[in-house]
């Protein structure tokens, strides 16, 4: 079955939710878990009305999304099972399918909260969906009210 699980972890409700099914999966099929926490890169982080690049809270980000993923990973150990992280930089989507094709995964794990209207989905868009459309393995949304 499923031998290498990659869970794209953002500490959320519906990323807790997703920890929960990987950690299930990977006991039931002896499974290698990887948790990632994908930060936008700085050039992702300059805001639209020209905002300029600040080191310290490129920093300051950096820190939280590890916080992030070591949250995952405690959560992880304190249920009995050993998970690895790696904190990843970039577009989320190509980040996740990337990393997952390089420890050759066989399942992408995600939360999903349905976004309640139209202008909210388009804006912000769906990550899950994307990684349907781009990952090179099975993709799990885990889906949350």
């Amino acid at each position: 079955m499923y031998k290498c699980i990659v869970l794209a972890y953002d500490g959320t409700e519906a990323g807790q939710l997703a920890l929960l099914e990987s950690r299930e999966l990977a006991q039931w099929s002896q499974a290698v878990v990887w948790l990632v926490a994908v930060m936008p890169s700085p050039a992702n982080l300059a805001g639209y009305d020209g905002s300029i690049y600040i080191p310290e809270i490129a920093e300051r980000d950096k820190q939280r999304f590890q916080s992030i993923l070591e949250d995952g990973l405690r959560r992880m150990t304190a249920s009995g099972y050993q998970a690895q992280g790696e904190l990843l930089m970039g577009e989320s989507v190509h980040q996740i399918t990337e990393f997952a094709r390089k420890v050759k995964a066989n399942l992408i794990v995600v939360g999903h909260k349905h976004l309640e209207s139209w202008a909210a989905r388009w804006w912000r868009g769906s990550v899950s969906s994307a990684l349907i459309e781009h990952a090179h393995c099975s993709v799990l949304c885990v889906i949350t009210e």
